[in-house]
C-alpha cells in the first residue's frame, strides 16, 4: 500500500481511510476501537493529532464525541484523492468502469463503503447488456495493478435500488459525470 511507505502508523492510516474515503463519514472512539481492534489510547492519540491539525472536527452528542473530516481544511480534497488512489478507486474507474459499455453507474459497497479497509473491494456495476467476459478480464488487470481483490456484481438500475436501499454505498462513477 502506498500510504504505508510514507505514514508508519497503521492507526493513522486506518483513520485516514475511515474519514477521507467517504465524505461525511463519522465515528466515535469506542466504535473505532471495535472496528480497528486496537486500544482506545492509540486511537485517541491519533484523533487528537488530527483534530489539533484541523483535519478532523468533533461534536458531542449525548455522552459521545463524534469525529469527522473537516471539509473546510485546505488539504481536505487532496487527502481524499490520495486515500482514493491508495485504495485503488482511480484505477478501477480507469481500467474497468470506463471500458465496459452500457454502464449507468458504479459503486463501492461493503466495508470500504463504511470506510473500513478490509483488503477486498466490493464493486457494483449498474447497467444493461454488459459484457461479463470482458469485465472479468478488466477486473483481473485492475486487481494486479492495485494489489487488492475485487469482488464485483452487475445489477440493473431497478435491482440496485432494491438491494441497496438502506445500505452504505460509495458512488465512484455515473454516466454523464
Amino acid at each position: 500500500m502506498m500510504l504505508e511507505t510514507i505514514i508508519s502508523s497503521k492507526t493513522r492510516i486506518k483513520l485516514l481511510i475511515k474519514f477521507f474515503l467517504i465524505e461525511g463519514n463519522r465515528s466515535y472512539l469506542r466504535s473505532l476501537e471495535r472496528e480497528f481492534n486496537e486500544s482506545t489510547n492509540s486511537i485517541r492519540i491519533e484523533l487528537n493529532r488530527f483534530e489539533e491539525a484541523g483535519l478532523l472536527i468533533s461534536n458531542l452528542e449525548s455522552n459521545r464525541k463524534y469525529y469527522k473530516a473537516n471539509p473546510r481544511h485546505p488539504l481536505y480534497k487532496d487527502i481524499m484523492n490520495i486515500v482514493r488512489k491508495t485504495v485503488g478507486i482511480d484505477q478501477i474507474v480507469d481500467k474497468v468502469i470506463s471500458k465496459v459499455g452500457d454502464l449507468t453507474a458504479a459503486y463501492i459497497i461493503g466495508d470500504f463503503a463504511r470506510g473500513i479497509d478490509s483488503g477486498t473491494i466490493e464493486l457494483v456495476m449498474v447497467g444493461n447488456n454488459l459484457d461479463t467476459d470482458y469485465i472479468e478480464i478488466l477486473v483481473k488487470k485492475a486487481e494486479d495493478l492495485i494489489n487488492r481483490k475485487i469482488m464485483y456484481m452487475i445489477l440493473t438500475p431497478d435491482q440496485m435500488e432494491y438491494f441497496f436501499k438502506e445500505k452504505p454505498v460509495l458512488p465512484i462513477w455515473e454516466a454523464g459525470n
